[in-house]
């Protein structure tokens, strides 16, 4: 059977196994979701069979890190990471195939979102005459002849392509699984960024729209990192044990991100240590503890995603809010939230029936679901919410 005819053939199966690939700005590791999926459209119907995160050890870290975020990197790192990150990600999921009594040639696709390693929508890099832009790293011919699996990537340049800013991407997942009659909904995933789709109850889907909102753990990370030595502050350990800082706070929160309209994108190239750095010079904090910095970027990052969904509140009726991410493990980002927000009830896509850790790769599966179905919700004519399939194609041979 040729690649096409196999290809053809897969494209119509009555149900599908795909695999969804997430690893983000954190790197801690690579979430890897097998599911089960049946339909498409507004008909799509699936299971999250098995899902892990395997984890990075330290020199791939290291190396992922050290072309991460950066105006300027070593070239040859970016062209040599691109094939080693594509290799790991596939001794990755072939472990976890076997893991899971599976074999390779059981999985129909794999849906990879890759590494990014640069983001620059126009309103960050400000270049006259110049398009949006993102690179995620990883190539998916790699993942497809080392697992011998067909497999989509390189999601996000159909976005920018179409009119998009090529994040966040949650708004085309989001509507199909999650969106229900009579609530409104909005799904809040916390990772290195924070962002959040809305789901109105009406399911009226031009109404919907995903859209960045400001740093979630970024931040906070990098600084641990850098000061305390650790991955990431377990439980906000550090940031209880100080005290957050008013001007700094104040200061953090003034950059004309905040006060962009919806649906708009960012990543740590704006929201880094850098900027710290300048914020608190500016309000003369430089002197400040290191666990009363925590603090107050723990803060920063509650408080920028009140303020987003603070704006939203008069389209609301009774809203619920689906947490997703790693900063919902973070208690004192939580208990600030909830508080700031007192109105609407909290909960997580557990209550939905998907891991909440799970979420971002199960939603780029569900892409490649919809780009190999030949199908795409119309979310109306709209500036950064193209109705587009997603995702190259890469055959196994």
């Amino acid at each position: 059977m040729s690649q096409i005819d196999n290809l053809y053939r897969k494209s119509h199966k009555p149900e599908k196994l795909i695999i969804g690939l997430m690893s983000g700005t954190s790197m801690d590791g690579l979430d890897i979701a097998l599911c089960s999926f049946k339909g498409s459209g507004s008909e799509t119907t699936f299971e999250l069979l098995h899902f892990k995160t395997a984890n990075y050890n330290d020199s791939f870290r290291e190396q992922v890190k050290a072309i991460f975020s950066k105006r300027e990197v070593d070239l040859e790192m970016v062209c040599l990471m691109n094939e080693q990150i594509a290799i790991t990600h596939a001794e990755l999921i072939n472990q976890a195939i076997a893991a899971w009594g599976y074999k390779n040639e059981d999985i129909d696709f794999i849906a990879s979102h890759g590494q990014t390693i640069y983001h620059a929508p126009k309103s960050l890099h400000k270049q006259e005459g110049l398009p949006n832009g993102t690179l995620q790293i990883g190539d998916g011919d790699h993942i497809a002849v080392n697992t011998g699996i067909i497999t989509l990537s390189d999601f996000r340049q159909k976005h920018i392509a179409a009119g998009g800013e090529g994040a966040p991407l949650a708004v085309y997942g989001d509507y199909l699984i999650f969106s229900k009659k009579g609530e409104d909904r909005i799904m809040l995933n916390i990772g290195g960024i924070a962002n959040f789709t809305y789901l109105p109850e009406d399911l009226e889907a031009a109404k919907v729209f995903s859209t960045d909102i400001g740093p979630g753990n970024t931040l906070m990370d990098h600084y641990v990192q850098k000061h305390f030595g650790l991955y990431y502050d377990k439980d906000a350990a550090i940031a209880t044990s100080g005290s957050k800082n008013e001007q700094l706070l104040t200061e953090l929160l003034k950059d004309d991100f905040f006060a962009a309209e919806f649906p708009k994108t960012t990543g740590p190239e704006l929201f880094s240590l850098d900027y710290l750095a300048q914020a608190q010079q500016k309000s003369n904090t430089y002197r400040l503890s290191k666990e009363d910095v925590m603090a107050t970027l723990c803060h920063f990052s509650a408080q920028g995603i009140a303020l987003a969904i603070k704006r939203i509140m008069p389209r609301l009726s009774s809203a619920v809010v689906y947490l997703s991410g790693g900063g919902m493990h973070n208690p004192l980002l939580l208990e600030v939230l909830k508080k700031e927000l007192p109105q609407l009830t909290f909960k997580t896509t557990q209550d939905l029936a998907v891991n909440p850790d799970a979420k971002e790769a199960v939603l780029f599966a569900l892409l490649a679901n919809e780009t190999i179905c030949g199908s795409s919700v119309y979310f109306g004519e709209r500036t950064g919410v193209p109705s587009v399939g997603m995702g190259k194609i890469s055959l196994p041979r």
